[in-house]
């Protein structure tokens, strides 16, 4: 019989980072579940019942502005969903869906505020909000100094990262959300990076074909949030 491999909740770094005992007594609390492309996590303004910590797939936070919609933020393997519980609001004015699908783990809403106490969990989701905030602000000053291109490379690394692998699916509308631009520029930007080697997309599917070549073509940002999550983290 081939040896079994770690708890699936090392696979979420938030969760890995947890002591033992900890990541023991929430277990129980813990349900595993697989995301479809697009499926709902939390819609905007209505009350938030689960929290997720995704394991293989990544979330996205989207905005409506003025009948446009635009990514606001992203959570993969790195954190958590649902923060406004954390904080006390339980809803919030963005929605939240699987933009890449794959596995989460999730949590009734309760279950979270009722164990999250003044422990290390608490302590972890503190952290994490500093984190989020700082990837916010980062992709604020990112948007606006920083060409498409190297944002969109910038977004293919941190989805690597969270998914483990060098394929992922992800479509031109998500793309354009992320980067606040039309297809048509998503088009043109996507095609630029391929024709230089770096990457593979058709069908709605990206492969990272240079990852050292991606990192070189990004602008410093990646390097910004993923040193201060290491730190958090470490």
């Amino acid at each position: 019989m081939a040896p079994e491999g770690p708890p699936v909740e090392m696979e979420n770094l938030l969760l890995a980072a947890l002591p033992a005992c900890e990541r023991e007594r929430l277990r129980a609390r813990l349900e595993p579940v697989h995301l479809a492309l697009r499926a709902m996590v939390y819609d905007a303004d209505s009350p938030i019942s689960h929290v997720y910590f995704p394991t293989r797939c990544v979330l996205s936070m989207l905005t409506d502005v003025e009948g446009e919609t635009v990514e606001v933020g992203t959570v993969g393997n790195e954190g958590m969903a649902g923060l406004p519980i954390f904080l006390g609001t339980g809803t919030i004015p963005s929605k939240c869906f699987a933009q890449v699908p794959g596995a989460a783990l999730r949590m009734e809403a309760g279950a979270l505020e009722e164990g999250q106490g003044s422990g290390a969990l608490h302590v972890l989701l503190l952290k994490y909000t500093h984190y989020l905030l700082t990837q916010a602000t980062q992709s604020a000053a990112c948007n606006r100094l920083h060409s498409a291109e190297e944002r969109l490379c910038r977004w293919l690394l941190m989805t690597q990262d969270r998914v483990g692998s060098e394929r992922f699916p992800l479509t031109q509308d998500f793309m354009a959300q992320m980067l606040g631009v039309r297809r048509a520029t998503v088009s043109l930007t996507a095609s630029a990076l391929q024709h230089a080697g770096l990457i593979r997309y058709s069908r709605g599917k990206m492969t990272v074909v240079d990852r050292e070549g991606l990192e070189g073509a990004s602008c410093g940002c990646y390097r910004v949030v993923r040193k201060e999550l290491e730190r958090l983290l470490g």
